[in-house]
């Protein structure tokens, strides 16, 4: 069963990322997967709905590489670094990837956001082992993870549309004077000691 569902949101991304979404019809996904409409509509009850999981299968590819960083062997630190750079730039092939999708991602953010709402939770998940594992490892003094874990997680989705436009400078791995700044502010703030 989970194949023929697989096989169905794999056709719809295809189909809306040369079509797009609007032009997509449910037909259109039945006739190009080979499937009757009544398969379709034993797997997703609307348009919406295969949509949806077509961005939430995309999201998952992020969280696995996300889940591959918090798991390496490395100082929190640098893992939290590693952990940034790895989400921008997946959230960045999520979007690039998906054609038209790109402009759906931009112009409905709100309905992203709702597919996205509980991968969120798993991802402030992430970023709290990081920040404990720093402060077990005496490297970050922080007092309350699960803040800072949210606040992280803001501070990053924020991120997001400036950097897939391209217009955040110093996120290029190979311009070290501007990482080395974000990696002050990120590390230090901006009060002076």
């Amino acid at each position: 069963m989970s194949k023929t569902r697989d096989k169905l949101i794999a056709i719809a991304r295809n189909l809306f990322a040369k079509t797009g979404v609007e032009n997509t019809t449910m037909n259109d996904i039945a006739v190009a997967s080979n499937k009757g409409r009544r398969t379709l509509y034993t797997y997703f009850s609307s348009k919406s709905d295969i949509y949806n999981a077509v961005v939430e299968s995309e999201l998952n590819i992020l969280y696995r590489s996300l889940e591959a960083v918090v798991h390496r062997d490395i100082p929190a630190d640098s893992k939290l670094l590693e952990f940034i750079n790895v989400r921008l730039e997946e959230i960045r092939n999520v979007v690039l990837r998906n054609g038209t999708l790109k402009a759906d991602f931009f112009r409905d953010i709100y309905r992203v956001e709702n597919v996205r709402r509980k991968l969120d939770l798993k991802e402030i998940c992430y970023i709290k082992q990081i920040l404990e594992e720093g402060v077990e490892t005496d490297i970050f003094d922080i007092i309350d993870t699960d803040s800072m874990a949210h606040l992280l997680h803001h501070a990053f989705k924020g991120l997001e549309v400036p950097y897939i436009r391209g217009i955040i400078k110093g996120f290029d791995r190979n311009d070290s004077g501007a990482r080395n700044s974000i990696i002050n502010f990120l590390f230090n703030g901006i009060k002076k000691r």
